[in-house]
């Protein structure tokens, strides 16, 4: 039987704790994650990232996350607790998914961008082009 995308959401959302914005605030104060953004480039230029985030487009995730990869982003260390959002936490929950089977064993899902904004956290705005 082919897996449909509800199957994928039910199991990363098993495997992917959803911490609040509230929690995810004090677990970057206290123990320095890596923040994952893995919303599409126009959306991270349009609306700005949480300070402090990484910015790698959900397609893009397995090859920036795997030590062996030509294209992997040393930010990435299994040994580091990882917060991962996009725009509404669905995103986010599946590439958790994929950071946990790659052997990132804390990884957490801080849901959507727009209710990290809506709740005050700090974000990096993006730049006007015209601006610089």
């Amino acid at each position: 039987m082919a897996r449909t995308l509800k199957m994928m959401m039910d199991e990363a959302n098993a495997a992917v704790p959803r911490l609040t914005v509230e929690d995810a605030r004090a677990m970057i104060s206290t123990s320095a994650p890596l923040i994952v953004d893995v919303r599409d480039a126009p959306e991270v230029a349009a609306q700005g990232k949480v300070v402090g985030a990484v910015h790698v487009s959900r397609g893009m995730l397995e090859f920036r996350a795997d030590p062996a990869s030509p294209y992997h982003d040393a930010h990435f260390d299994p040994a580091r607790p990882v917060l991962v959002y996009c725009a509404s936490g669905g995103r986010s929950a599946l590439a958790g998914k994929v950071l946990k089977d790659m052997g990132y064993d804390r990884v957490f899902n801080i849901g959507g961008f727009k209710d990290w904004v809506e709740a005050g956290g700090e974000i990096d705005r993006p730049v006007d082009p015209g601006m610089g």
